[in-house]
């Protein structure tokens, strides 16, 4: 049973919330990631890119004035040490007030591979370097495109594949592990980042490049989140025909699982 619990910061804690009325609230910084029986991936990652968005989050420091290393010490300090979570943190401007909220929630179910399409329409991002101002915007494209029988879309920037409507993108030619250039707009993803820094310790090449849908014909591609970690793209509906090595995948899975720390 899926179980959720909100919290707002307020006076030094974290306060339940009974009721969350979301009109006239704008989330403008979000982070969210995955605990297993206390321990999760890359946890410093996460809170330093959610702190760092405070900051540059609507042209002011938000941690002068919201004590924001406390909340997310507290955080911590609140989810379980077992079973599956998913908790979320948030930044949320409400009528120009802004508070700091977390969502304690289980976590769902988790899957190893993906089916995707290549969003078609306008570039849906309004803030795509932060987390959290486009989570509505998201969840738009990912309904939208689930009557096509894909689970997550493939966003372009002018024409070249930048991200996943909700994950990082790899993929490999050969034995080399490629991804978009750092200088197109995407969400900093943690799980991509700790898969490339896997890769170099383990002397495995990497690569930039831009790509068009069309060039990633032949290739294994990757979905990367917190949630999934590494799934594979099995199928790209009305796009590419893609590949698989058998057993890189659940390779990589383990690697990356072994990089789990205790919170």
């Amino acid at each position: 049973m899926s179980v959720e619990s909100i919290y707002r910061w307020h006076d030094g804690e974290l306060v339940p919330l009974e009721y969350c009325d979301m009109a006239d609230t704008v989330i403008e910084v979000a982070d969210s990631w995955l605990v297993t029986d206390g321990t999760a991936l890359a946890l410093g990652l996460h809170r330093a890119r959610f702190l760092g968005s405070l900051e540059s989050g609507g042209g002011t420091d938000v941690r002068d004035t919201t004590d924001a290393d406390a909340f997310w010490d507290a955080v911590v300090a609140l989810i379980p040490r077992d079973g599956d979570w998913f908790p979320r943190v948030e930044l949320q401007n409400r009528s120009g007030a802004r508070l700091l909220v977390f969502r304690l929630r289980s976590a769902p179910d988790r899957t190893n591979n993906v089916t995707v399409t290549t969003w078609r329409e306008a570039d849906p991002r309004t803030t795509p370097r932060i987390k959290g101002p486009d989570l509505a915007a998201m969840t738009r494209v990912r309904t939208a495109i689930q009557p096509l029988g894909a689970g997550e879309a493939v966003l372009l920037e002018n024409g070249f594949v930048v991200e996943g409507a909700y994950s990082g993108l790899l993929w490999w030619r050969g034995d080399i592990l490629c991804g978009p250039p750092a200088e197109f707009d995407r969400v900093d993803s943690v799980t991509v980042r700790s898969v490339l820094t896997l890769a170099t310790a383990l002397g495995v090449e990497t690569y930039d490049e831009p790509v068009t849908p069309a060039e990633l014909e032949g290739t294994e591609l990757w979905s990367l989140n917190a949630l999934h970690g590494i799934r594979i793209v099995t199928n790209w509906v009305d796009g590419v025909a893609l590949a698989q090595k058998p057993g890189r995948l659940a390779t990589w899975r383990a690697r990356l699982d072994a990089l789990r720390k205790p919170i």
